[in-house]
C-alpha cells in the first residue's frame, strides 16, 4: 500500500505529465533565465543610486533575454517543465524589481499614477494566488496576452526614462492586468497544473478535448 506521500506524487504526476523534450537544468535558455533572475536583483541598488541610464540599458538588457529564451528553448529543443517555471520566477522577479526602482527613482512623477501601478500588482497577485490555491503551483501560463503585456511594459518603460508621456505606462497597466485576468479564467478552466497555454480559448479547448 503506497503512503500519503507516494498518492500525492501520484496524483501530481498524472495531472501534470511532462510533455517537454529537454530534462537538463543547465541549458540555453535557463542560463538566460538565470541571468534575468539574478539581474533583477541588481537593478535596485542602482536604482537607489539614481544611475538612470545604467538602469535602462541593464533592464533593456534583462527584458530582451526573456523574448530571446522562450525561442532558443523551442530551437534547441530544450523546453522542460523546470525551465517554464524557472521563467516564471525570473519575470516576477523581474517586474518586482522594476516597480521597486521606477517608484524609488520617478516617485513624484508617479504619484498620480500609483492607481494604474496598484491594479497591476493586485491582478498579478490575485492570479499567482489562484494558482497556488487550486495546484500547489506557480502559474507559468506564457500566454500571448502576456507577451504583448511584456512588449507594452518596455514601451513604458523607455517612455517614462526619456520623459516623453505616462500614456504608455496607463497601457501597459491595463494590459497587465487583462492578462492576469485572462490567467486567473485559465486556472479556474484547467483540471491540471500545466505551462505554455496559449490563451483561454486553448485551455477552453484542451478541457473539452479531454472530456
Amino acid at each position: 500500500m503506497n503512503s500519503p506521500e507516494q498518492n500525492q506524487q501520484n496524483v501530481d504526476d498524472t495531472a501534470a505529465p511532462e510533455v517537454y523534450i529537454s530534462n537538463r537544468l543547465l541549458t540555453i535558455p535557463n542560463i538566460l533565465c538565470m541571468i534575468r533572475l539574478l539581474g533583477s536583483f541588481v537593478l535596485i541598488p542602482i536604482a537607489w543610486q539614481n544611475r538612470n541610464e545604467v538602469f535602462l540599458w541593464l533592464f533593456l538588457f534583462l527584458y530582451m533575454t526573456d523574448w530571446v529564451d522562450g525561442k532558443l528553448a523551442i530551437l534547441l529543443n530544450q523546453r522542460s517543465v523546470f525551465g517554464a517555471r524557472l521563467d516564471s520566477w525570473a519575470d516576477a522577479a523581474l517586474y518586482a524589481a522594476l516597480v521597486f526602482s521606477i517608484v524609488t527613482m520617478y516617485g513624484a512623477t508617479l504619484r498620480a499614477e500609483l492607481g494604474w501601478i496598484v491594479v497591476a500588482i493586485a491582478t498579478y497577485l490575485i492570479s499567482t494566488a489562484a494558482g497556488f490555491c487550486k495546484y500547489r503551483r506557480w502559474p507559468s501560463y506564457h500566454t500571448r496576452a502576456a507577451k504583448t503585456s511584456w512588449f507594452f511594459t518596455g514601451v513604458a518603460v523607455v517612455s517614462l526614462f526619456s520623459d516623453w508621456s505616462l500614456w504608455p505606462l496607463r497601457v501597459a497597466a491595463v494590459a497587465v492586468a487583462l492578462t492576469n485576468f485572462e490567467a486567473v479564467m485559465i486556472t479556474v478552466i484547467s483540471p491540471a497544473w500545466q505551462t505554455d497555454v496559449t490563451s483561454i480559448y486553448h485551455a477552453w479547448r484542451d478541457k473539452r478535448a479531454s472530456g
